[in-house]
């Protein structure tokens, strides 16, 4: 472990940030902490000081970019920028999500002798206990790293994924991390909207603009205001209704129905779809220069089998939501079945499963005969058999069929199969890392 220069403040350095901090050689060694670190994830500072980073926050034998993350020290070693991640970090209460930020420190000649890594918990991840996102897999880390990143900016963020995937939750969450917290949270379900609805929905009405139209009515774009709007299902909106959606946040401003005056609209807008707008741009279904609009920051959020990993994790919080404190927890032949389940309906349906399963348990543990009768006929794993699919799927999700299916197959180790494979093993590591 290198050691610190004469003309180096040590305590100039860690008091550039309040947050708990480390100061990091080239070679990973961790040289000191602040007060903030020690608070924090525990420890004495001669417990933590001549450590590896990498051991101390991952309990690796190796860097994190060996181990199939990203780590930030590289990054910033190879750039000379400053570098920020989310990363699984282990601390007094288990693994966390911890926002790391790192900041090369040069001497007088311009060279990095140290770093500056800088931590705080994530605002978005939450404990199973509350309403908060939860998952640990690689897939669902860098939604979260998306969502921790747009949080607090004002840019319009389009919600990518299948149904069941959480696109309300994430939208919620998001709103809970932004400057408009303590704004209202307005959520629309644009599938049920109508051309006829739209404007006295969206925008309310003025008393005696239309028969029946007794009182003023605020729409929801007026009862959004100094919160966050979200779109749900916005695919489905028909066209003339997108233009006037359009116009909305072109121009930033609305009538009430039977109005004159114009209202400011004064929200931040989270759209959200299960379809390809893209796909529905080329084919006409969709106005190119709305999608324009509103896809200035996508988020796709991974589907329950691309986070197979997180779903023991899931289970456990889905139960204690449903029922806090019972004590309930699921046999293992029963969580088997569903890391070998493909879930159509994603967690909605993980949800729907474990809820008519805690119906039907008498004692604390939920069993094969808790499940629907039709359960593995509906979704049924890649594990068994490979099979190609009958539409053109991204190159990526083949990989990690094949991946699943051979893992399941091959009797050697890693080293072999990589071989086998024609990949170096650390590749073959990565890429395993991907599909837990």
């Amino acid at each position: 472990m290198q050691k610190l220069p004469e003309t180096i403040n040590l305590q100039a350095i860690l008091g550039l940030t309040e947050k708990p901090a480390v100061l990091i050689d080239r070679d990973y060694h961790i040289v000191a902490t602040n007060e903030q670190y020690l608070e924090t994830y525990g420890g004495t500072e001669s417990s933590v000081v001549g450590r590896f980073c990498y051991a101390v926050s991952h309990r690796y034998n190796r860097p994190c970019d060996q181990a199939g993350e990203t780590c930030p020290l590289k990054k910033s070693l190879e750039t000379g920028h400053q570098q920020r991640v989310l990363h699984l970090h282990h601390t007094p209460r288990g693994e966390e999500h911890v926002d790391v930020e790192t900041v090369p420190i040069k001497n007088d000649a311009g060279e990095i002798v140290y770093f500056l890594e800088s931590m705080s918990h994530s605002r978005i991840a939450m404990d199973k206990e509350k309403h908060g996102l939860v998952g640990k897999s690689p897939k669902f880390t860098r939604m979260l790293e998306l969502i921790e990143r747009v949080a607090e900016k004002n840019t319009t963020v389009l919600l990518l994924g299948e149904s069941g995937t959480g696109k309300e939750l994430v939208a919620g969450a998001l709103h809970q991390a932004s400057k408009n917290s303590n704004g209202p949270f307005v959520a629309v379900e644009c599938s049920g909207l109508t051309d006829s609805l739209f404007e006295s929905e969206f925008y309310g009405y003025e008393k005696g603009s239309f028969t029946g139209a007794n009182q003023r009515k605020i729409g929801l774009v007026e009862a959004a205001k100094g919160g966050t709007l979200f779109l749900d299902e916005l695919g489905d909106i028909p066209l003339p209704q997108q233009v006037k959606l359009l116009r909305l946040l072109e121009t930033g401003n609305f009538r009430r129905v039977g109005g004159i005056d114009p209202i400011k609209a004064e929200f931040r807008l989270i759209c959200a779809t299960h379809r390809n707008l893209a796909d529905m741009v080329k084919d006409g279904s969709f106005r190119q220069d709305l999608y324009y609009r509103i896809s200035a920051f996508p988020i796709i959020l991974p589907s329950l089998r691309e986070r197979r990993a997180d779903i023991e994790l899931l289970c456990e919080t889905l139960i204690e939501r449903l029922e806090p404190g019972a004590g309930i927890h699921i046999h293992p032949a029963v969580l088997q079945k569903f890391k070998d389940y493909d879930f159509p309906g994603n967690i909605r349906e993980l949800r729907n499963i474990l809820e008519r399963a805690l119906i039907l348990v008498d004692g604390n543990e939920i069993r094969i005969e808790h499940l629907p009768e039709n359960f593995e006929e509906e979704g049924k794993n890649q594990g068994g058999a490979f099979s190609f699919p009958d539409e053109v799927v991204p190159l990526q999700d083949m990989e990690e069929k094949y991946l699943r299916w051979v893992t399941t197959k091959f009797n050697g180790d890693n080293k072999l199969l990589a071989q086998k494979l024609g990949l170096s093993e650390r590749t073959l590591y990565r890429k395993l890392e991907k599909i837990k």
